[in-house]
């Protein structure tokens, strides 16, 4: 008979956005002449700039022609595109990062999961609460986790907490931790780190033996020049750090779907007898067998991304999400709420009014303000009691938003 995998039993009911979007048609069926404002999965809003979309066309049109029509592509990506990267996003700010250790993928989401892949089950996994769901979910996915508890913990997990009293800043944790995920920006609670507490993290890597796979989708969204952009500015970090990036919320790529992965050469794990093998070939022999790489026109619209216009594009965009956690973050705040991120993030995390549980909070405001945010409890226990907003949505959207529900308070 067929088995299946009995560790996707252990996984609660659905994962956290497909039971908003069930909560939200159910309302919204019920109740057609609402008007609904969804300002909960981070879905950006503002088109591809005109570069890109230019880059696009232009790629396209020599699908249709013999002589430069492309078939199959690099499962690692086009040279065109990894040098770019490299350039522009590491060796133009001094950080070195060759791109041969760049892999063009299809999303973050993608290859935060598919990472643990060439990762034993034996590894102990630490991971923030509150956190990126899909971390703590592929974990259990992949093996390395007992049952949930009571309180939502999985066993084997090591679970940090982020909370108001230490800064939503995770304590170094108190048992070994192999694998480390790390998101900054911070998804869902929009703080940032330091340098000189990302190289705590470093340090720790390197002592333990760990390896920190480093969620940076949110980048480009830093504006304070003392804030890093990436963990490879940290001395040290290219022997014990992986980094993930995306095009998605930076320009707007998330139905067209593109991000990439570095896994440095110098990045190395063990197996059972303590020898060292580099991580890399690990990562590009999964991705030769089970990945047949992003679309060349997709890849030639990133790299036009790149480029002096494109940049200036994607920056006015950016500067347009940051622009509406501003006034999120101040509407909220004037409204008495106490309120984290909005500055160097695109996500507003909020604390419930009257001790409101997150769902009940997140019903009272899709009923009475018709407004759609994710429930903290949804990233964990300890982002119980909070709520987050997502700055990707139009102006007029965001203003009439934090005005209905700044309303019922």
């Amino acid at each position: 008979m067929a088995l299946i995998n009995e560790n996707y039993l252990k996984l609660k009911a659905g994962y956290l956005f497909p039971e908003i979007g069930r909560r939200v048609n159910e309302f919204a069926d019920a109740n057609p002449q609402k008007k609904i404002i969804r300002m909960g999965i981070g879905d950006v809003t503002q088109p591809l700039v005109k570069t890109v979309l230019k880059a696009f066309h232009n790629a396209v049109d020599e699908m249709g022609s013999a002589s430069t029509f492309k078939g199959y592509g690099p499962e690692q990506g086009y040279a065109f595109l990894r040098e770019a990267i490299a350039k522009n996003d590491y060796n133009n700010r001094g950080i070195n990062v060759s791109a041969d250790d760049i892999f063009i993928s299809d999303g973050s989401k993608c290859d935060t999961g598919n990472i643990q892949e060439i990762f034993g089950f034996d590894n102990k996994v630490a991971i923030c609460d509150p956190v990126y769901p899909v971390y703590a979910d592929t974990t259990v996915m992949s093996g390395k986790t007992g049952v949930c508890d009571e309180k939502g913990y999985f066993k084997n997990i090591i679970y940090m907490p982020c909370t108001d009293e230490n800064g939503f800043v995770p304590e170094l944790p108190s048992v070994k931790a192999d694998l480390i995920f790390l998101c900054y920006p911070n998804n869902p609670t929009g703080t940032v780190a330091t340098k000189e507490e990302l190289k705590r993290w470093v340090d720790y890597a390197i002592a333990n033996k760990s390896i920190i796979l480093f969620d940076a989708a949110y980048e480009a969204f830093v504006t304070d020049p003392t804030i890093p952009r990436s963990i490879y500015e940290i001395d040290g970090a290219e022997k014990v750090a992986i980094e993930f990036r995306s095009f998605s919320k930076t320009a707007g790529f998330t139905g067209t779907r593109c991000a990439f992965t570095v896994v440095p050469s110098t990045l190395v794990a063990y197996d059972e007898g303590g020898k060292a093998h580099p991580v890399k070939p690990l990562w590009n022999r999964r991705q030769s067998t089970k990945f047949n790489g992003v679309s060349y026109p997709v890849q030639k619209a990133a790299e036009a991304i790149y480029s002096e216009e494109g940049k200036k594009e994607v920056k006015a965009v950016v500067d347009y999400y940051l622009q509406n956690a501003s006034i999120m973050k101040q509407k909220l705040s004037d409204a008495g709420f106490k309120v984290f991120g909005g500055v160097n993030a695109p996500y507003v995390w909020v604390k419930t009014k009257n001790n409101m549980s997150s769902w009940d909070f997140f019903d009272l405001l899709l009923r009475e303000a018709g407004v759609v945010g994710t429930p903290g409890s949804g990233f964990g226990p300890s982002g119980e009691g909070y709520f987050r907003f997502s700055a990707f949505a139009d102006r007029d959207s965001v203003i009439e938003a934090m005005d209905n529900v700044t309303k019922l308070f």
